[in-house]
C-alpha cells in the first residue's frame, strides 16, 4: 500500500488555563490522501481551526500538543526544530488562512509578499520571483497589474484568491484551509471552490479544509470528518455521509442548512449549546443534546465504531450494546 501524504495519529492539544487544561482536541487520527480533498465541519469551538494549526505546527501559548503524531510524508512534524518546518512551509505544505486581510501584511503590495516567500526560500533572482509571482496570479485569476496593489484594494474574494496564489508558490503537496470563503458572499464561495479545485486537478496537490458549512463541502470533498467537542464524530466519504449520516450529530448539521431542491420544509437546529471542554459530560459528550440517545449513553463513552467505509462515535454502532427498540 502506498503511505498516506499526512498521517495525524491519536493527536491531543491542550490550552493550559488558570482553571486547568482544556482539551480542544482529544485523540483524533485521520490520514489524507495524495491528491484527496478531506473536509472538516463542525460547529464554532469544536476543535477544527486548533486540530488544522497542530498539524501546521503553529500553535502558540497558551496551546500545546499533548501527545500524539503528524507525519507528513513520513516525518513526524512535532519533533522537527522551528528551522526545518519553516523549510518545509509554503514549499512542501501550505496554510491559508481564515481572514486574508488579517493575514496579508496591510503595508506591503502583494508582489512584495509573493517575493518575500520566495526569497525565505532561496529563490535570490529578482526576474524569477516576479515571473512566478505573476503565474501564480494568473493562475487563481487576477491579473498580475495587482502585484503592485496593497491588499485593501482587493475586494475580500480578491485576497482570497492572493492567499491562494501565495500558497501555490512552490506546487507545495498539500495545501491546508481554514475557513477560506467564511468572509465571502455564496457567489464568491462558489467561485473561489471552483478555482480551488481547478488548481487541484491541474497540480494534484491534497486539501484539507475547514469549514462550518456542510454545504459548501459537499460537492467539493472526498470525505468529510465531523468534529465535535475537540473529537472525531464521524469520518466518511462525502456521498455516504450526506445519504446516510451515521452520528446523530451529523444529521443533525445535516438538517440545519436548506436544500435547494426538493420540497420545502422547515429547518431542525440542534437544541442546547456544545459542553464546557474544562469539564465535559460522562459518557458520549453529545447526549444531553441527542435526540437518539438511550440508556448508556450517559456513562459510556463510546469508541469510533467501522461501518461499512466510514467510522462513527456513537453507541448505535457498538455491536457489544444492544440497539434500542424503535418507538
Amino acid at each position: 500500500m502506498v503511505a498516506a501524504l499526512l498521517e495525524v495519529d491519536k493527536l491531543d492539544v491542550d490550552y493550559l488555563t488558570d482553571a486547568g487544561p482544556v482539551r480542544a482536541v482529544d485523540d483524533v487520527s485521520f490520514d489524507v490522501g495524495r491528491g484527496e480533498f478531506l473536509g472538516v465541519v463542525g460547529e464554532s469551538g469544536c476543535g477544527k481551526s486548533t486540530l488544522l494549526f497542530a498539524i501546521a505546527q503553529l500553535l502558540s501559548p497558551p496551546a500545546r500538543i499533548a501527545s500524539g503524531e503528524v507525519r507528513f510524508k513520513g516525518e513526524n512534524l512535532v519533533t522537527l526544530t522551528d528551522d526545518k518546518l519553516r523549510a518545509l512551509r509554503w514549499k512542501n505544505f501550505s496554510l491559508v488562512m481564515q481572514s486574508a486581510m488579517n493575514a496579508l501584511n496591510p503595508v506591503l503590495t502583494i508582489g512584495r509578499q509573493l517575493a518575500d516567500v520566495q526569497r525565505g526560500h532561496g529563490v535570490r533572482s529578482d526576474d524569477t520571483i516576479e515571473a512566478r509571482s505573476a503565474e501564480v496570479l494568473k493562475m487563481v485569476g487576477i491579473d498580475p497589474a495587482h502585484l503592485r496593489s496593497y491588499p485593501h484594494q482587493l475586494s475580500g474574494g480578491m485576497r482570497q484568491r492572493a492567499m491562494i496564489a501565495m500558497a501555490m508558490l512552490f506546487t507545495p503537496d498539500l495545501v491546508i484551509m481554514d475557513e477560506p470563503t467564511s468572509a465571502l458572499d455564496v457567489v464568491a464561495q462558489r467561485s473561489l471552490m471552483l478555482q480551488i479545485k481547478k488548481l487541484q486537478a491541474e497540480l494534484g496537490f491534497a486539501v484539507l479544509f475547514v469549514t462550518h458549512d456542510m454545504s459548501l463541502v459537499s460537492h467539493f470533498s472526498d470525505r468529510i470528518i465531523v468534529m465535535y467537542a475537540g473529537q472525531v464524530a464521524e469520518l466518511a466519504p462525502t456521498k455516504q455521509l450526506f445519504e446516510n449520516p451515521l452520528h446523530p450529530y451529523s444529521r443533525g448539521l445535516l438538517d440545519a442548512f436548506p436544500s435547494v431542491r426538493g420540497p420545502r420544509r422547515a429547518l431542525i437546529g440542534i437544541p442546547g449549546s456544545p459542553p464546557n471542554l474544562l469539564t465535559p459530560p460522562s459518557g458520549c459528550r453529545f447526549h444531553p443534546r441527542c435526540p437518539a440517545r438511550f440508556t448508556p449513553c450517559d456513562q459510556v463513552e463510546p469508541d469510533l465504531y467501522p461501518v461499512d467505509d466510514a467510522v462513527a462515535r456513537c453507541l448505535l454502532h457498538d455491536p457489544a450494546i444492544p440497539r434500542p427498540a424503535d418507538d
